[in-house]
């Protein structure tokens, strides 16, 4: 559209608004200077509720670069409850969250949905807000007066459903504000006319249908509800993208850095993380619209419906027979109904511990590893041009093991650096504080994961007593090893003269020269799950702790076989061991009884440490 025709459209929809009734919202910003296009811009993605927030939201997308672009929002009506019904299925919300881990239906409110999303023209919106009166008023005097709610549920999915007469009326509802919305704001709108329902839970554990159904059957669908049609929007650029909310502020170190304030939104796309180092992430901020990279464990992963803006609502007034649905008694009927917490614990002290004591396995992530500090290039910062090692930081290690093929071997299996010694310490002193009881340990034949081993052993006083088996199957996923070869690992009799107290008699599960380069998401999942196999079967049946040291992807793959988990989708898989930091451990548990394995609480806490960027004093001295 050229720049005439817009200016032109701006004019007639502000002359359009000026011969309301009401105030408009836009003439204030016009009259600050802004833009039509984009002070109509601000007051969609605001909810058009304020002009004072239209001109915050304007003022922080100063340096947004899409600010200009004509890129509507994405809208969408729900029906929600409210008042009784509505803090039950909260409460719903919360416990199932905290027994059976988070699930779909975690990412929205509790709601029926009543369309599809559709975007809609930010000079049109205020017509939307008039469709959905019109619907309202439509529906409000056949609108029900109890909606009559049944229980469904399946292998992967727990819900009500809205049935008979009632139902009717509520799609009919939904149809009459698509067919307003096409004449009032020229949207297309596809009504929802098939079963309607109020999803509790979706996308699931298997095992954890039980549990679920009992949660719900504790929500007494006669509680009382008053019934709200709400219009919500949200960015549809960032609909399949991970968003996650700020926990601290961060400020930039560099220009290519998002500051973040606590409680921020940012958009990340899983699949555009290849330029971001290990612990970062590139997001776009809702807040601002600007791009960059954060530090991803300075943020924790939001629902999808956290960033989504509330426009308009239209609640029907219910006559119910509130006597008939006495709400104490449905508060007994819960607080009755509600099992017992299951699953994690944690240990308060070494005889709990003793007390409740199982065949288990720690899985843990190795230590800081050189290379994630210094950079790919880090082996020539510390090597002479004659090959020998030196120590050009602090937090290089202070020596490198001997190997038959020299320097050059680090390249593709770095050691740790001297903080990731520290870490590995720190957590061998808290494990034995803890009073667990190791009896083998397993490790990935990768250097960091070996040196990891042994000082765990060190500090558990083990290291006289227990051998590390080195075991290939357990190894990274080796799409993610730099090169098109599996990488030059040291065998376990070079590792033994390197004075690390490997077991050298050991017969693998997978052995070494059976790892695939550049092998499938298939392959590595089938690999772990057959080496977990063997390994929990090599190990005695008496109670204690099998310790596997390995990367941050065996924390998912090494415990969901043992679980009897399906493998998690190939992108949730990455995103999550992106977020596992060094030393980071997931712990399961034998029930003999049950004849299954569950997850615990680990026996010790994580390692949280900042940053700490390189000095010179000679520059800092010179520049000031």
């Amino acid at each position: 559209m050229a720049a005439g025709e817009t200016t032109q459209l701006y004019a007639r929809v502000s002359n359009k608004l000026r011969g309301r009734s009401t105030p408009s919202l836009l003439d204030p910003l016009l009259a600050m200077g802004f833009p039509a296009h984009t002070a109509l811009k601000a007051l969609a993605a605001t909810g058009r509720k304020t002009a004072e927030e239209a001109a915050d939201w304007l003022h922080c997308h100063r340096d947004d670069p899409s600010l200009d672009d004509p890129i509507p929002q994405e809208y969408a009506l729900f029906l929600c409850p409210t008042g009784a019904l509505l803090e039950r299925l909260q409460e719903f919300w919360r416990e199932s969250r905290r027994q059976c881990a988070k699930n779909r239906a975690h990412e929205v409110f509790p709601h029926v949905t009543l369309c599809d999303f559709f975007t809609c023209e930010d000079q049109k919106v205020e017509s939307l807000y008039e469709a959905l009166k019109r619907a309202g008023d439509r529906a409000l005097g056949a609108f029900p007066q109890a909606v009559p709610l049944v229980l469904h549920s399946s292998i992967s999915y727990l819900g009500f459903f809205l049935s008979g007469s009632p139902a009717d009326v509520i799609r009919e509802f939904a149809v009459t504000f698509a067919a307003e919305a096409s004449v009032l704001a020229d949207c297309a709108v596809k009504p929802c006319t098939k079963q309607l329902h109020l999803t509790l839970a979706h996308k699931f554990y298997p095992h954890h249908q039980r549990t679920l159904e009992q949660l719900a059957r504790a929500i007494h669908p006669g509680h009382a509800c008053q019934w709200t049609a709400a219009l919500y929007s949200r960015d549809m650029r960032f609909v399949h993208y991970q968003t996650l909310r700020a926990l601290f502020q961060y400020k930039p170190q560099n220009a290519d850095e998002l500051p973040l304030s606590p409680g921020d939104y940012v958009f990340v796309d899983p699949s555009q993380q290849e330029e971001a180092s290990e612990g970062w992430v590139i997001g776009l901020s809702q807040r601002t619209g600007r791009r960059g990279f954060l530090p991803e464990n300075y943020t924790d992963r939001a629902s999808e419906a956290d960033t989504w803006v509330k426009h308009r609502t239209y609640t029907f007034s219910l006559a119910a027979d509130l006597n008939s649905r006495k709400d104490g008694d449905g508060g007994s009927r819960q607080n009755a109904e509600f099992p017992p917490p299951q699953t994690s614990r944690s240990f308060s002290s070494i005889q709990d511990l003793q007390a409740t004591a199982r065949r288990s396995v720690l899985v843990v992530r190795h230590g800081e590893r050189v290379d994630q500090v210094f950079g790919k290039s880090w082996l020539q910062q510390c090597s002479t041009p004659d090959e020998r090692y030196y120590r050009p930081d602090l937090n290089f290690p202070r020596s490198l093991p001997r190997r038959g093929c020299g320097l050059k071997g680090f390249e593709s299996d770095p050691p740790l650096s001297c903080c990731g010694e520290f870490q590995s310490r720190a957590a061998g002193a808290a494990l034995l504080d803890s009073g667990v009881r190791v009896t083998s340990v397993f490790a990935s034949p990768a250097l960091r994961c070996v040196q990891t081993a042994k000082l765990l052993l060190e500090e558990l006083k083990l290291e006289k007593k227990i051998k590390i088996r080195v075991e290939p199957g357990i190894f990274e996923w080796t799409k993610w090893e730099a090169g098109k070869t599996t990488p030059a690992l040291m065998s376990p009799e070079e590792l033994k003269e390197a004075n690390f107290p490997v077991d050298t008699d050991y017969r693998p599960a997978f052995p070494l020269s059976c790892l695939l380069p550049a092998e499938s998401y298939g392959e590595y999942v089938d690999r772990c799950t057959a080496s977990m196999s063997r390994i929990v079967d090599t190990c005695p049946q008496d109670t204690g702790v099998i310790l596997l040291v390995s990367h941050g992807s065996a924390l998912d793959s090494c415990t969901r076989p043992l679980l009897g988990l399906p493998p998690r989708d190939c992108g949730d898989f990455a995103q999550l061991v992106r977020k596992i930091p060094s030393l980071g451990m997931c712990f399961c548990e034998e029930n003999r009884e049950e004849g299954k394995w569950e997850l615990a609480n680990p026996p010790v806490k994580t390692l949280t440490h900042g940053c700490n960027p390189a000095f010179s004093w000679r520059s800092w001295l010179l520049g000031n």
